[in-house]
């Protein structure tokens, strides 16, 4: 690259950002003759009609176009897909320990394992949900998904994603978005990593309105950042694989497309650090709903329905007082999937572990296990309570979650799952009207 990482401040704004002075037109798009014998070259993430405030797309200054490239052949990967079925789902309780690590070298693409899903891109709604597991740096390899963005949140290891606008670096507790059609290989700085990926199918990922709230709170736009512009004038046999309708395609390229010079637009990969998320709580009573802890949200045909809503658990103070302070027990219409980046999750006592995931679909019963509901319920209350060293998060859905065959079959699923509830214990007592009496 010709320029080491930098970033630019702001969320969904204008950007312009060029690695040699002057290869950014001045004031037109596409002039006639482009400075440095680049190529003008348009790419747009929503419709040309799209109202101002939603559109969104970029102006790429490159030094071939992207359609230069060999004709499609089918790739094989067969546990990266959009296979979600239409038979029937388990209304069960689901949980996995996580993903194992490859024996073999295997590389981002590679180590993809899906784990569930609904819609389809066809229909343009809906999620795909995966874990990776890699050991290789993508070389000579380059990938974009036409299915839709990837919301990337790291486990463990570093990731360098060097995309077609510069290079976006993340560490666990900071997750980064790569918008549909953007290509880009991973760099493994560790030489491992581990984490997971959401496929958001439907409306671009935004932030949240944040009505009573205000006009502060939660993640601030400020805080997302986008990468400079670095470029690479590399030749050589290299590869373009493809997600295209739920399955995977490879070309020859005969140059990196890592090729643009300078760019500018509002339709470009992003990251974000959830130690920045300004975490909102009762100061009274009550245990407020987890709404309040969305980062990003990808809205549905309903008003307030998400299509998929990525919500955070990170440190935090709990307070209230007469209060069930851990999440409490529930049956929710959305979906749930769950992971844990590491330390504690505030309502298992075990069995939830860093890289590991759950599942409760619509309408499953669960909650806190046994064991924390049992030290909640006699906790001490004129304290209050400090999360510390721990980052859950949740991806939630308004459409059953279905999970795949392999993941169903898995061997690192946890089949005796349901057995943290059943040490919960019967209290009930007609005689005795006063609570811990």
């Amino acid at each position: 690259m010709t320029a080491s990482a930098g970033y630019m401040s702001g969320f969904a704004n204008e950007f312009a950002s060029e690695a040699l002075p002057g290869a950014l037109p001045e004031g037109r798009n596409s002039p006639q003759r482009v400075a440095y014998g680049l190529y003008a070259e348009q790419l747009s993430g929503t419709a040309f009609t799209a109202p101002r405030h939603a559109n969104r797309r970029s102006w790429l200054y490159r030094m071939r176009p992207a359609a230069m490239h060999g004709a499609f052949t089918p790739y094989a990967q067969p546990a990266f897909h959009n296979a979600f079925g239409d038979g029937p789902v388990t209304p069960d309780q689901l949980r996995w320990d996580p993903l194992p690590s490859p024996h073999a070298p295997t590389d981002f693409i590679d180590g993809l394992f899906t784990m569930a899903g609904n819609g389809s891109p066809a229909a343009q709604t809906g999620v795909g949900i995966h874990l990776y597991a890699a050991n290789r740096d993508m070389q000579g390899r380059w990938f974009h998904d036409a299915d839709g963005e990837l919301l990337i949140v790291p486990q463990s290891g570093r990731l360098r994603l060097e995309t077609e606008f510069g290079v976006i670096e993340i560490a666990p507790q900071q997750i980064a978005v790569i918008p549909r059609g953007v290509r880009f290989r991973v760099v493994l700085p560790d030489g491992e990593a581990r984490g997971y990926v959401c496929e958001n199918f439907g409306a671009l990922l935004k932030l949240p309105d944040l009505g009573p709230i205000g006009s502060n709170g939660l993640a601030n736009p400020r805080d997302f950042e986008t990468p400079v512009a670095a470029y690479e004038d590399v030749e050589g046999d290299f590869e373009l694989v493809v997600k295209f309708q739920g399955h995977l395609w490879r070309a020859d390229l005969g140059h990196s497309p890592n090729d643009v010079v300078a760019w500018h637009g509002n339709y470009a990969p992003y990251r974000y650090d959830l130690r920045r998320h300004n975490t909102i709580g009762s100061i009274s009573y009550d245990h407020p709903d987890p709404s309040i802890f969305l980062v990003l949200h990808s809205a549905s045909d309903t008003e307030g329905v998400g299509n998929l809503d990525f919500v955070i658990f990170p440190p935090r103070w709990l307070v209230a007082q007469d209060t069930f302070r851990p999440p409490w027990f529930h049956r929710n219409v959305a979906s749930e999937f769950m992971g844990l980046v590491h330390g504690a999750y505030d309502a298992k006592a075990g069995g939830f572990v860093p890289g590991g995931s759950s599942l409760h679909n619509s309408f499953t019963g669960h909650g806190p296990d046994a064991a924390t509901f049992e030290k909640a319920s006699a906790a001490d209350l004129s304290k209050p309570d400090e999360i510390t060293g721990t980052m859950a998060f949740m991806f939630e859905t308004r459409a059953v979650i279905r999970p795949t065959a392999q993941a169903l079959e898995a061997a690192h699923r946890q089949r005796d799952y349901q057995a943290c509830w059943q040490g919960l214990r019967k209290h009930f007592d007609p005689a005795r009207r006063t609570p811990g009496a």
